[in-house]
């Protein structure tokens, strides 16, 4: 679902100004913390690794929802996530407006056990992607509660996107 010119010229933001207009602006890329690449494509896919919430490469809410983080602050940690998989996309495009459609976003909550929150704490990342891209961010989605996480990142999401 590519942005036609006809569609540019009603006034569609792009992804970047979408960004801006929510007060927000694209991070570096995160590297990797293994021996794995951050991101692939293959054809018209390219597959993200799972990002975690990195500021300025310090990670944010660290912890379990149910436990030591809360329920807000895990919203805000998938946003992070999300914002950090935004920008993976870019560096795998060189421009957010080749992502014709987010196809598909797993999630990963670091949760105390009979937490069962994780789908409102991953709708910042739902969220987040939505108002970014519009009709192209309408994805499918997957929650997974998980016992202990890498880094102790309480949110970790790894996205699928159709690129031109």
């Amino acid at each position: 679902m590519l942005v036609s010119l006809e569609e540019k010229k009603n006034n569609i933001m792009t992804a970047l100004e979408n960004l801006a207009r929510l007060g927000l602006s694209l991070p570096e890329a995160p590297k990797g913390v293994g021996n794995y690449e951050a991101w692939v494509r293959t054809g018209n896919l390219v597959m993200t690794s799972g990002q975690v919430a990195w500021v300025d490469g310090v990670l944010q809410y660290p912890g379990r929802l149910g436990e030591n983080v809360s329920d807000d602050d895990g919203y805000q940690a998938a946003r992070l996530s999300a914002l950090n998989g935004i920008a993976q996309l870019q560096a795998a495009t060189g421009d957010l407006e080749k992502v014709r459609q987010i196809v598909r976003i797993e999630g990963c909550v670091h949760c105390a056990p009979g937490y069962r929150g994780h789908p409102q704490v991953l709708n910042g990342a739902s969220d987040l992607v939505n108002d970014v891209f519009g009709p192209r961010g309408r994805h499918t989605r997957t929650s997974l509660g998980i016992a202990d996480m890498p880094l102790d990142a309480c949110v970790m999401l790894m996205f699928w996107a159709e690129v031109e």
